[in-house]
């Protein structure tokens, strides 16, 4: 859409993250030969691109605003590739037009346009236009997840970790294993009758139902699902 209205002038920017599944990078290369166009990669220098770099250098891995992977890994990465006077143009969908609010009360000196949102076209009719397209989605997608995001993402729930468990323990395992060092102020969640914190270590493979918990997103503004906000911080 953004190609339809301005051309040979848009530039498809990506920003790499090293802790992203390896498929994305498949991903990209396949939507590259679909619209024509060569995405500009760019990448994270400080942190080698990788999340769990930024927890350790940070020495947190969330709190109630969110996580600092985001903003150090994306919003400060994909902020050197435009200019004043261009269009930022976002993928927000007809689904969470919250999201571009929020990105805006957090941008006001951006040129914002959602095409998206203006369209009226949900997160649903964009992956149904992916498959006609002939173009296979990201595998976290066709693990039942609700996006691409890095795999060990700290905004999930209960039942989100005990699938990342399942489908990817190594990264499951570096998680507890910087849990471990970093201390509780690290901790995800809480025992629902003690509300003491609880690492990964401690919590039970049974815990959470993966099916039920809402969606979280991983962007240019990173925000915490109301699970994760209502935890608290000490």
């Amino acid at each position: 859409m953004a190609i339809g209205r301005y051309g040979n002038r848009v530039v498809v920017v990506n920003a790499y993250l090293k802790s992203e599944d390896e498929d994305n990078r498949r991903f990209l290369a396949d939507c590259e030969k679909w619209f024509g166009r060569t995405v500009t990669v760019l990448q994270d220098e400080r942190y080698g691109a990788d999340a769990q770099q930024v927890w350790e250098k940070k020495r947190f891995i969330v709190n109630r605003s969110g996580a600092p992977c985001s903003k150090a890994l994306k919003r400060e990465v994909l902020a050197k590739a435009y200019g004043p006077g261009d269009t930022v143009v976002l993928g927000y969908t007809a689904d969470e037009p919250h999201r571009l609010d929020r990105y805006i009360d957090a941008h006001p000196e951006d040129l914002v346009w959602a095409p998206l949102i203006e369209a009226g076209i949900g997160k649903r009719q964009c992956l149904e236009r992916i498959h006609e397209a002939g173009i296979l989605l990201p595998r976290m997608y066709r693990l039942g997840y609700h996006n691409a995001n890095c795999p060990g993402c700290p905004k999930g729930g209960e039942g989100y970790w005990n699938k990342i468990r399942v489908d990817f323990p190594e990264r499951y395992e570096a998680v507890a294993v910087l849990q471990d060092k970093l201390g509780p102020g690290s901790y995800f969640f809480r025992n629902r009758k003690t509300k003491e914190r609880i690492s990964l270590r401690m919590l039970s493979p049974t815990a959470g139902r993966f099916k039920d918990e809402p969606a979280f997103e991983c962007g240019a503004v990173c925000e915490m699902p109301e699970r994760a906000a209502a935890m608290g911080d000490d």
